[in-house]
């Protein structure tokens, strides 16, 4: 028996049923993969070799800086109270020997270690002095001035200890980055020359995940670059502030030298 027009079209309709929802569960299947495959988790794993060492360069790099910027804005403002609480001891009017027997054995800020410095040169100075002359006094001040040099040399070296670090980082971060979004460049179009195949869809993916490591120098370098400055900065006026203090110190001893 012929089927009518009818019964053709709703034999059809139900014979596609399975096909349309087969379909739809294949569409939201990829757009789930989609969603997936571009989160970064995905993209560092998908990169190549080198591609991965750069970013996991770029990740330790970011977490060190870090700690230093922190540990070291907690360090100089930590330093900054101590200077003001030695400062407020050294000018009270307390004699400079009682404060240096206080001191010695317990110096705790580099402003204490140039005046234990210091102290310790005026007395071995005056064990060998023999006169209180014009002379005598110029050497005194010599002598101190340069122990005082030589302790404030020691302490700048331990408070820009890491700086180096974040100046190189904030420098050459984007550089390591760049590097890297080159090679996924580079194996990005090795992919598309074997597909055969310069489609959106297949090129996007691609730059995402080159650009990707770019964008995670951008996101080391420019804390290590603002930090670097900030600490700079900090450890500067600090440093002028010890050498302020070396030369008051300096004229003071000479004073009370030429005074006995």
């Amino acid at each position: 028996m012929e089927s009518s027009p009818a019964s053709s079209v709703a034999s059809d309709i139900v014979n596609n049923l399975p096909t349309q929802d087969i379909l739809t569960t294949s569409g939201a299947t990829n757009m789930v993969a989609t969603v997936h495959d571009s989160s970064v988790f995905a993209m560092f794993w998908n990169a190549g070799f080198v591609i991965k060492v750069v970013v996991l360069v770029l990740l330790a790099a970011s977490i060190w800086s870090w700690t230093l910027i922190i540990g070291k804005h907690l360090k100089m403002k930590k330093l900054a109270l101590d200077t003001d609480e030695f400062d407020d001891q050294f000018w009270s009017g307390v004699p400079l020997e009682t404060l240096y027997k206080e001191l010695r054995d317990d110096a705790f800020n580099p402003m204490v270690n140039i005046f234990c410095a210091a102290m310790a040169e005026w007395g071995r100075f005056l064990k060998s002095a023999q006169s209180s002359d014009s002379s005598a006094t110029k050497l005194l001040e010599r002598r101190i001035d340069r122990a005082a040099q030589i302790a404030i040399r020691k302490e700048v070296d331990e408070l820009e200890k890491g700086l180096g670090f974040l100046s190189s980082l904030g420098t050459n971060g984007v550089i390591i980055g760049l590097f890297g979004t080159v090679l996924g460049i580079l194996n990005g179009f090795k992919a598309i020359a074997i597909q055969q195949n310069a489609s959106i869809a297949v090129v996007a993916p691609i730059i995402s995940e080159a650009l990707f490591t770019t964008a995670l120098g951008i996101v080391a370098a420019i804390p290590a670059a603002v930090g670097y400055n900030k600490l700079m900065n900090d450890t500067n006026r600090y440093i002028n502030r010890l050498e302020t203090f070396a030369e008051e110190f300096c004229s003071i001893v000479s004073r009370q030298f030429d005074e006995r």
